[in-house]
């Protein structure tokens, strides 16, 4: 057997620190859960990869580069700065406009009908720092994709040399317009001359004549200069030629790309579901919700459901779990002063808690404990069935015939409400034995468990070297649980992580602390044989082999009952005990 850890428990355990790498194998582990999501997210991708590549499989991109001139009367002069004479996003606007497609639509042939598609696969896009247009043309075939990019190119630039004559004319001729009038005033003003005698007036016609000349000058220098600007559109730099490949990254560039981007899709989902899920993520979740640290994990029961006893040589792996809850429990030092524990479920079955009960049980014999087991379900029993037990002497705390209680006294308020009393002596193998008492159905169950026999049961603890275990319904179906807290104060949780809520568990916690007592720790499973995932249904249901060695009798409908008021106690006349007050809300039977 191996050496245990001791953990101080006298103050509510937190989930331990961890480091960055601890939290983050943690995550991943905790994503890994959802492997579902992940998967259908790989999935799509895949399918997104396929259908990426046939439908790009079949279109052919070609690709023509153009590069733009500024109008200019000296191309070779050094401060020529053609990006501020050309605004290259109008260019590029112009080249995708409708009026560049019209053109190339009847240098093509395109029929009206195909307009629209003529249009949609151009692209124009302008390399940075360059004065560079590309026009980038996608269709089905090589050699049409090729054509149809040379005729926007060709169609652009014949209309961009259309637009720069057009302009420079409008120019020369706007001159030309203020140059007549000029010019007719300066004839005249010549004749007038010739026939004016020598004088001031002759003076003064000579220098209007000079004034018009100038003007006239200057306006032939304009257009002269417009005249001999290059209007130049630009240059052909790359025609298209046909592409020899089709456009897309490929088949299995597609499915590489479409696994990856459905791998990150499926992790996010994964990421998504873990946020928004209510159960706890982790170990250290549970610890947090019930402020108490998780004393062990039980492995799967490789024998299928077997006896609820554990063996060794069966599954050595559960007995040797089993062992070490028992351990730390004994090294608790709020359970080793009293020796009493309650053994809970949150709702649904308790199975599991009956197992984890009984070989606790088992486990704290071994260590040479009287231990006593007592099974506080009194709704469905069913450990008597299930153990292998002997009849035992009738102990000290049974009734006696003739009305007499154990000890000689009188029968008093409640000794009857427990059942028949009976002690059985569980044959546990190489632990060694413990003492049974088995629940009987009662007709009223919260008397019975609040009733003086129930606490004089529960009060063996006090004798020396030993210790009691309580058996208990789920906590969050009945109040059974509720109503024994208070004299047995040591409460172990049993649960399925993925089948409560963190809210069930801080439920839990603050029921036990309200009713006076305290959370040990939590023992947590895997789930049962046949159970769904999920949370349980509020009662007492259970499955597997308990459920089926139950005795078949119709069910009463659950009496509903809650405790008055949390931690207080009614005193019972002549016993001298405390019992938890109830009160029974009725729900009606079937």
């Amino acid at each position: 057997m191996g050496v245990l850890a001791v953990i101080e428990t006298n103050q509510p355990a937190a989930a331990p620190a961890e480091d960055e790498p601890d939290l983050l194998r943690d995550q991943f582990r905790q994503l890994l859960r959802y492997r579902g999501l992940i998967g259908a997210g790989v999935g799509v991708g895949l399918l997104g990869g396929v259908f990426l590549s046939v439908s790009m499989g079949d279109t052919y991109v070609a690709t023509a580069d153009v590069v733009l001139r500024a109008p200019t009367d000296d191309p070779f002069s050094p401060s020529l700065a053609p990006d501020k004479a050309i605004n290259i996003g109008s260019a590029r606007q112009v080249a995708l406009s409708s009026s560049i497609a019209n053109e190339a639509a009847k240098k093509l042939g395109v029929s009206a009908k195909d307009f629209a598609a003529l249009r949609a696969g151009l692209q124009v896009t302008n390399p940075p720092q360059t004065m560079v247009l590309r026009f980038t043309y996608t269709a089905t075939s090589p050699e049409e994709a090729a054509k149809r990019a040379n005729a926007m190119t060709e169609t652009y630039l014949l209309k961009r040399q259309e637009s720069l004559d057009a302009t420079r004319d409008k120019m020369v001729k706007g001159y030309q317009d203020q140059r007549e009038p000029v010019a007719e005033q300066l004839d005249e003003l010549v004749k007038q001359i010739r026939s004016m005698p020598a004088g001031p007036a002759r003076d003064a016609a000579y220098s209007s004549k000079t004034d018009q000349q100038n003007k006239v000058n200057s306006l032939n220098g304009n257009i002269a200069k417009l005249q001999a600007l290059d209007v130049t559109p630009g240059r052909v730099t790359s025609a298209a030629v046909p592409p020899r490949e089709a456009d897309g990254p490929g088949l299995v560039m597609s499915i590489v790309l479409g696994a990856a981007v459905g791998l990150a899709l499926g992790l996010l989902a994964a990421w998504i579901r873990l946020v928004f899920d209510p159960a706890p993520r982790s170990e250290g979740d549970v610890a947090w919700a019930l402020r108490a640290p998780v004393l062990g994990y039980l492995p799967r029961d490789k024998t299928g459901g077997g006896p609820i006893l554990a063996a060794g040589e069966a599954d050595p792996r559960l007995a040797e779990a089993y062992r070490s809850v028992a351990f730390r429990l004994a090294y608790d030092s709020r359970f080793a002063d009293r020796r009493r524990l309650l053994v809970v479920a949150p709702r649904g079955s308790s199975e599991t808690g009956a197992a984890v009960a009984v070989n606790l049980a088992a486990s704290f014999a071994e260590t040479g404990k009287d231990v006593l087991l007592i099974e506080a379900d009194l709704r469905t029993p069913v450990l008597a069935s299930q153990l292998p037990t002997d009849a035992g002497g009738r102990p000290r705390w049974s009734q006696t015939p003739g009305g007499q209680a154990a000890g000689g006294r009188p029968a008093q308020h409640g000794d009857s409400d427990w059942p028949d009393g009976r002690q059985l002596v569980v044959d546990a193998g190489e632990s060694g034995s413990f003492d049974l008492i088995p629940g009987e159905r009662a007709r009223n169950v919260p008397r019975s468990l609040t009733s003086a026999r129930a606490t004089r049961l529960i009060s063996e603890a006090d004798s020396p070297n030993a210790t009691v275990v309580v058996l208990a319904p789920p906590v969050l179906s009945y109040a059974d649980a509720l109503a024994l807290v208070d004299r047995v104060d040591g409460v172990l949780v049993v649960c399925d992580p993925r089948a409560v809520h963190r809210t069930d568990l801080s439920r839990i916690r603050e029921l036990i602390s309200g009713a006076g007592g305290t959370v040990l720790g939590a023992v947590l499973h895997a789930p049962l044989p046949g159970e769904k995932r999920g949370r349980g249904k509020g009662g007492p249901a259970a499955t597997g082999p308990a459920a089926s060695a139950a005795p078949r009798r119709r069910e009463p409908q659950p009496i509903r009952y809650e405790v008055a008021a949390a931690g207080v106690s009614q005193h019972v006349p002549g016993d001298g005990t405390d019992t938890v007050a109830l009160r029974t809300v009725r729900t009606g039977r079937r």
